[in-house]
């Protein structure tokens, strides 16, 4: 993604600076509100879409397909619904001062983690150990 304009110029939170500073704040409020609305949209486009394609296709193979083309799309659609729940949450925890600290360790989440997945929650080394765990428990 790139950089938000913030204050009439080009800003990127830096390391240099001290974290979660008000200036980041409102980055990231602001790339969370853009992501948002960039899938509320999308979503607004498919069903729309999904309402003027709707006809009556004779041919069984061709109706197989669309409505495969749409399960997809559905599926798609939901998993952003996630998204969208998760960037809620993330602006929550903004509000609350809470936001770019890890759940478990309640260290910084690295900047450059935060501009990659800005809904993260848990910090690199925390998200690679809860892996690792869900990984053992799975393969049992």
């Amino acid at each position: 993604m790139k950089a938000e304009t913030i204050e009439g110029d080009t800003y990127r939170p830096s390391e240099d600076e001290p974290f979660m500073n008000d200036r980041q704040k409102a980055y990231f409020t602001a790339k969370l509100i853009a992501w948002k609305q960039s899938i509320l949209q999308e979503s607004r486009d498919t069903i729309e879409g999904m309402q003027i394609g709707t006809r009556n296709i004779p041919d069984v193979a061709d109706r197989a397909s669309e409505e495969t083309d749409r399960a997809l799309e559905l599926r798609t659609r939901d998993r952003q619904r996630k998204v969208v729940s998760k960037i809620d949450a993330a602006l929550r925890r903004i509000e609350e001062g809470t936001y770019g600290y890890c759940d478990v360790t309640g260290e910084p989440i690295s900047l450059k983690r935060l501009e990659a997945r800005p809904i993260a929650t848990l910090s690199l080394e925390a998200q690679e150990q809860h892996e690792r765990k869900e990984k053992v428990h799975r393969d049992d």
